[in-house]
């Protein structure tokens, strides 16, 4: 096992990773920006390196002043956390040439995934069943149009080399073809760097399933069951949870079917250490979108329900360890209900950053907060909006419900001129759609309205 790590983020998964490793006898090693001189999750590691500017590029997007931090405090191995870096095979390789360790998947796996093009066609030759579209990326207006009439509207127009909703956008005609085009390709190259889309059939009212992969390095791969991450706002998750509501509606036989796949797409890729393979569920019908290529933000809820310490197996299995878990052993408990708490406008969904000026976190039997953020500290635009997430566990899906309001309501964070998604949490969870597992990736546009 490591020594110690340097954890290349921010924020509550860089804390939650370091309060994680510590009873496994590792050392972390944080860096900050900036923005993030005195940060908490700077004062839950053992040592922290000032690594640049507040804007990313300039600091945890910083591959070079990232390695250099690593050396210098002589960390063994590199854990990304999610976004910036995590997903980026270069500087997983970056980390290898410099004698360290990458915690995460080997970047081959990572350039497979990349592309969702080529996955798509990766997946397909393993039998996993994807949304009809295009083969690869279109190139031309008329090419595209060719592609959407024999596929049917409504399409969907999906950046080539992206994820996290960005650069996505349904046409319904040839006329919003045009434009969903135009505007998908601009974001895709200014997201990530090239402009190639490629058109998948736009399912009207899908759930987003996802299934947690755990793979070592000796040829062992397995799924740890579903989360359910349907409630979305621009395509971007706002409140997940384990098991999905199918599992309590009697749907698990469709479930099996979708961990098998997840599976295989996981083998097709050659994966291993901790991933997620998404999933559209429609009806008895499933296909696979993409597959993550590292630790997801609703990691908790697994965990919550599993027993199965995520992070800690991140770093056995980078170290070289064998995989001895199966899920025929591991027994479901319970429910978990996760709340992403974004500091943004709960009705317009705009970021609403500023300095916090009061935090007092909920307690209770069955909540778990991992917060990135206290009271003093200024929420900056530099970064994504999440200040925190709040986990509520039960004995069944009820009992998490009914925790996780009551979590809700307590939980108080003001500031000069801040604004938390708190009070939209509130709306989901006493929602009667939500109770009844009544979900689709448009909930909040037929739900959990606020009064007027």
């Amino acid at each position: 096992m490591f020594r110690k790590i340097l954890i290349a983020n921010r924020g509550e998964i860089a804390r939650r990773i370091s309060e994680a490793v510590r009873p496994m006898g590792v050392s972390t090693v944080a860096v900050y920006s900036d923005a993030d001189e005195g940060a908490p999750h700077t004062r839950a590691a053992d040592e922290a390196v000032h690594i640049g500017p507040a804007a990313p590029r300039e600091s945890y997007l910083n591959a070079e002043a990232i390695l250099a931090a690593a050396k210098k405090t002589g960390a063994e191995a590199i854990h990304p956390g999610y976004g910036f870096l995590s997903e980026n095979a270069a500087f997983a390789r970056a980390v290898h040439d410099a004698g360290m360790t990458f915690i995460g998947p080997p970047p081959e796996s990572m350039e497979r995934m990349k592309d969702k093009a080529e996955a798509r066609r990766l997946v397909t030759a393993a039998g996993v069943p994807t949304v009809p579209g295009t083969e690869g990326t279109v190139s031309t207006t008329e090419e595209a149009k060719a592609a959407a009439a024999q596929i049917g509207y409504p399409v969907l127009v999906k950046a080539a080399g992206g994820g996290g909703g960005i650069g996505m956008m349904p046409a319904r005609d040839d006329e919003s073809l045009e434009k969903a085009l135009r505007a998908c390709g601009d974001r895709a190259r200014s997201a990530f760097g090239r402009d190639a889309v490629y058109l998948e059939r736009y399912l009207e009212a899908p759930r987003h399933i996802e299934v947690q992969i755990l793979g070592d390095h000796h040829g062992n791969l397995i799924h740890l069951f579903e989360r359910e991450c349907s409630i979305q706002r621009r395509h971007q998750k706002v409140t997940e949870e384990a098991p999905s509501p199918l599992w309590w509606q009697g749907k698990r036989d469709l479930l099996e079917r979708i961990y098998d796949a997840a599976v295989r797409a996981a083998n097709a890729f050659g994966y291993a250490n901790a991933g997620t393979c998404e999933f559209l569920v429609q009806g008895d019908e499933f296909f696979f979108i993409e597959m993550n290529a590292r630790l997801q933000v609703e990691h908790p809820v697994t965990e919550l329900t599993t027993g199965v310490d995520l992070i800690g197996w991140q770093l056995r299995i980078a170290a070289g360890e064998k995989l001895d878990l199966h899920p025929s052993r591991i027994e479901r408990r319970g429910a978990a209900i996760e709340m992403r708490v974004y500091a943004e406008d709960p009705i317009r969904f705009f970021p609403a950053p500023g300095k916090i000026t009061t935090w007092e976190e909920p307690t209770g039997e069955g909540v778990r907060v991992d917060a990135g953020y206290e009271a003093g500290q200024m929420v900056t635009p530099f970064y994504d909006p999440m200040i925190a997430k709040l986990i509520a566990w039960g004995q069944d899906r009820s009992e998490a419900i009914a925790r996780g309001l009551a979590a809700v309501r307590s939980f108080k964070i003001e500031g000069e001129k801040l604004k938390t998604n708190l009070p939209l949490h509130e709306r989901i969870l006493a929602d009667d759609a939500f109770a009844a597992g009544d979900l689709d990736t448009h909930f909040l546009e037929k739900h959990a309205r606020p009064s007027k």
